[in-house]
């Protein structure tokens, strides 16, 4: 199953070759008259505790870069 964020992509990819102003003003139009501001995601208990705890480790400094990660990563997967 798509993601929202695969089949949003998938239509910006879409939209990006359409030359018809009449049919992006439709597009618009449809897109305009959507409630697309009613969508709320509930969270769980769990990913409010996890979004939490984020937040204190952000605050005491407790980051590691991307780069780092990603090297952290590769040397995990080297000794599987």
């Amino acid at each position: 199953m798509q993601t929202a964020d695969h089949i949003r992509n998938g239509i910006i990819d879409k939209l990006l070759t359409i030359s018809n102003k009449d049919y992006l003003a439709a597009l618009l139009q449809l897109v305009d008259n959507s409630n697309t501001d009613k969508d709320v995601v509930k969270l769980s208990k769990e990913q409010i505790l996890m979004l939490k705890l984020s937040d204190k480790d952000i605050k005491e400094g407790k980051l590691i870069s991307q780069s780092e990660l990603d090297k952290n990563d590769l040397k995990w997967l080297k000794e599987l």
